[in-house]
């Protein structure tokens, strides 16, 4: 009985070993959408799954300009973002159904520290860190495109 616990014990330490060195590989193949902010276009992956969002853009060493990634929750809450794994400094659009930003926040890469919405919302989209301020959006502004319909 003790070999065979040894044993488990042994295997368990290996896996836990190696689940890092896997976790390390950046998330690539999630669905994509195209969405825009006035004249600007974005191509968003989509993390619409409890372990899409969970790992996000963490490992990315770069992402370029015109992308970014939308995380969709399945009802409407504070959402709170912290960047401990990520290796790119990004700024987290918080969205309301209807598009429309709530706040932004910019977040450094590899901090603990927890970046919220400030009202409940379904969607946040990461961006580059100031990709939003370049292009001169802000809270109020809307997106459109994929599940915040056409623009108006």
């Amino acid at each position: 009985m003790r070999l065979l616990a040894r044993s488990f014990t042994l295997a368990a330490a290996l896996w836990l070993a190696a689940t890092p060195a896997l976790a390390q590989e950046p998330q690539t193949g999630l669905p994509r959408v195209k969405l825009s902010a006035g004249m600007h276009q974005i191509d968003a992956q989509v993390a619409g799954t409890p372990e899409q969002r969970s790992t996000g853009l963490m490992w990315r060493k770069e992402m370029p300009q015109h992308e970014g990634m939308l995380f969709v929750f399945e009802q409407p809450s504070t959402q709170c973002f912290w960047m401990m794994n990520t290796l790119i400094p990004l700024t987290a659009a918080f969205i309301g159904d209807d598009g429309t930003i709530v706040n932004l926040a910019d977040m450094p890469a590899r901090s603990l520290q927890s970046h919220c919405s400030a009202q409940p919302v379904r969607f946040v989209l990461e961006m580059n860190q100031g990709w939003f301020a370049r292009k001169g959006l802000k809270a109020g502004d809307r997106l459109a495109g994929g599940p915040f319909g056409p623009a108006k």
